[in-house]
This record gives C-alpha cells, sequence and structure tokens, in this order.
C-alpha cells in the first residue's frame, strides 16, 4: 500500500497536468459553479486519489479513460461505498462529446444524494475531527 505522503505528492503532480478531459471537465466544477456543489480536484480519499470530490454529498467523479481496469474500478468503488461514498464514473468520450450530459447527469445525482452534514450550507465544510484526524 503506498503511504499518504506518497499519495499526497502524486495528487499535486496530477492536479499540475490533469487530462484534457479533466481540465474540461474542471472549467465547470471549479469556484462552485455547478448549481453551487464544491468540488476539489485529485482527492486523496482512504487509499486512493480521486479525480474530483464534492465533500458535501462525498460523490466521487471519476473521468476514465481506455486503460481503466474495470475490475479495478469496481474494487474500489465497492470499498468507498462501504465507506459512505459514492461514485459516478464518465469516460473522455462522455465529457469530450457530451459536456451539457455530463453535466446534467452531476447535477441529478447531487440532487438526488443527502448533504454529509445536515444543517450546513453548500460550501462549506467543518473542520474534521481528530479521529479523522488520526488522533485519539
Amino acid at each position: 500500500m503506498t503511504d499518504r505522503a506518497t499519495l499526497l505528492a502524486r495528487a499535486r503532480e496530477m492536479r499540475r497536468n490533469p487530462t484534457e478531459p479533466e481540465k474540461r471537465l474542471w472549467r465547470h466544477l471549479s469556484a462552485s459553479q455547478l448549481a453551487g456543489h464544491k468540488f476539489r480536484r485529485q482527492a486523496v480519499i482512504d487509499y486512493y486519489i480521486a479525480d474530483f470530490f464534492c465533500p458535501l454529498k462525498k460523490l466521487i467523479v471519476e473521468v476514465d479513460g481506455d486503460t481503466h481496469d474495470i475490475d479495478s474500478d469496481f474494487k474500489r468503488d465497492d470499498r468507498l461505498r462501504k465507506k459512505g461514498y459514492r461514485t459516478v464514473r464518465f469516460s473522455n468520450l462522455d465529457v469530450m462529446g457530451n459536456m451539457d450530459g455530463v453535466l446534467l447527469a452531476l447535477v441529478e445525482v447531487l440532487d438526488g444524494t443527502p448533504d454529509r452534514w445536515a444543517g450546513r450550507r453548500a460550501g462549506t465544510t467543518p473542520n474534521p475531527s481528530s479521529e479523522e484526524e488520526g488522533l485519539q
């Protein structure tokens, strides 16, 4: 398993060098442009790096190219689902050729997903608990 520092460094590098589909989708997700929902790019979650992550909804958005391993993706999604995360996947072709459809599908998923923190405004996240930070 990769340690957290290595994952964070890799995520930072991936933010610096996004794929073209990731760049294009980020233009629509950054600055809470999509229905007011805040997203992060290349977020480290558990032992994985999510392409995009909406903390309020605990929603992971993946943009998959031709080289993705479906079995590996299924195992990853299942592990994260057991921890309360939901993953939606779009192909590079969807993002490049049907951005309106991708954004519409994302809004539908966001609208149908309960907020992680009841009573919070969109775009705000609480400070992590000491348990989440690994403190006792």
